[in-house]
């Protein structure tokens, strides 16, 4: 009979061999890498080696470099041509790894994943999902959110029509964490479908989320699934699905500047539509970068139109003790301080059947739990558009 000690030498050997195989899946093989600033290795890898072409959906995909349709204006090279973005009061943000070097056309750059950040996944399997029954969930009959367990919301949606993409202009911050298995993200949902069986979702935002990166660093995020996040969809490129064309841009890779405190602000506009000709959904940043896209094929009900677009803020409160998590949303500030000190989304717009961005007919604001811990105030503007403010600072005196 084997010795304790040899069922568990063994056992940490199978566990470093399936933390090794998955570390050869995801990091492909780099034409150059990039040591950045913030300790991340970017590696720029082929484009037609990333891990989108994994899928089975997708092994005989002929990437598309460049989309069909823009319902703004005509751009080429994987780049939009467009004047200041609209609306915004602030700086504009980039990412580290810029100052160290770029990645050579025909390649992407790819945050590199090493072992440290499997070994903090709960599992292999699970790394780089998130869990399921995170989304808010609007109810036709009742324009509310169905409270989700840990995770707490401050949004503003739109239901009830057809929609083939979204627009707005997001604050970036860097908001605080408690917790390493908790995060704080701002982003936009494109979704269609049921909510808890088949719920299609396309994200893209930022985030602090320790347990995924390592650090507190403040990242550009993308994010799809096509059942709920039961078995599909991922965050960036830590599965097969989004297809990357742009050499500029790292999804996952940190953004700076970030905002502060009656300082100098700093923001990022998402473009996110569906190409009515290929059917495949993309993601233009900065009104500068055409990022990449998610094919139609990953979607059952996202293949046609969403159903609803939400727009703000999300927290994990991980607190088992009936007390709420110190985790920030947004700035970490109430949305009545407004400009320079609370975090906000502005020009909001949404794409109709005719493929043109329009001002949406009407925005709700909802929060998940309790008001004196998020809350979100909408309102309409000349320069600013639909617009909100959002977040909080999570436990106070008032969200004990």
């Amino acid at each position: 009979m084997k010795s304790t000690t040899a069922v568990r030498s063994s056992s940490l050997s199978s566990q470093t061999l399936k933390v090794q195989t998955q570390l050869k899946l995801l990091n492909k093989p780099a034409v150059k890498s990039i040591k950045s600033p913030d300790g991340d290795i970017i590696d720029c890898i082929k484009i037609t080696h990333q891990p989108a072409f994994d899928h089975p959906l997708l092994k005989n995909h002929t990437i598309q470099m460049t989309p069909n349709f823009h319902p703004e204006r005509v751009f080429g090279q994987n780049k939009a041509y467009s004047k200041k973005k609209q609306g915004s009061s602030s700086r504009t943000i980039t990412q580290m790894w810029h100052l160290n070097g770029r990645c050579p056309q025909g390649t992407i750059p790819v945050r590199r994943t090493n072992m440290d950040d499997l070994i903090r996944a709960s599992s292999i399997r699970t790394f780089g999902k998130k869990k399921h029954g995170t989304i808010p969930q609007p109810s036709s009959a009742n324009p509310y959110f169905i409270s989700q367990s840990k995770h707490q919301h401050a949004v503003a949606y739109v239901y009830g029509d057809r929609y083939y993409g979204t627009k707005a202009i997001i604050n970036v911050w860097e908001p605080k964490v408690e917790h390493p298995n908790e995060f704080s993200l701002s982003q936009i949902w494109i979704s269609a479908g049921s909510y808890g069986r088949d719920i299609n979702t396309i994200e893209a935002g930022w985030q602090v989320y320790p347990a995924l990166y390592g650090d507190n660093r403040t990242r550009l995020f993308v994010y799809w699934t096509r059942d709920s996040y039961r078995t599909t969809g991922c965050y960036n490129l830590l599965c097969s699905g989004f297809i990357q064309i742009s050499n500029e841009i790292t999804v996952g890779g940190s953004i700076y500047p970030v905002s502060s405190y009656n300082g100098h602000q700093y923001d990022m506009s998402i473009l996110v539509w569906k190409d009515p000709k290929e059917g495949n959904w993309w993601m233009q940043l900065e009104n500068k970068y055409v990022v990449g896209y998610w094919p139609g094929s990953l979607f059952t009900h996202l293949s046609d139109s969403a159903w609803r677009i939400q727009w703000g803020g999300e927290v994990v409160n991980s607190r088992s003790d009936g007390g709420h998590t110190t985790t920030q949303m947004g700035s970490g500030h109430f949305p009545e301080q407004g400009f320079g000190k609370a975090s906000f989304f502005n020009n909001i717009q949404v794409i109709d059947g005719s493929h043109n961005l329009r001002v949406p007919r009407g925005i709700y604001p909802y929060t998940t739990g309790q008001s004196n811990c998020y809350d979100i105030q909408v309102r309409k503007g000349d320069n600013w558009g639909n617009y909100f403010y959002y977040g909080g600072p999570g436990k106070n005196p008032y969200c004990p």
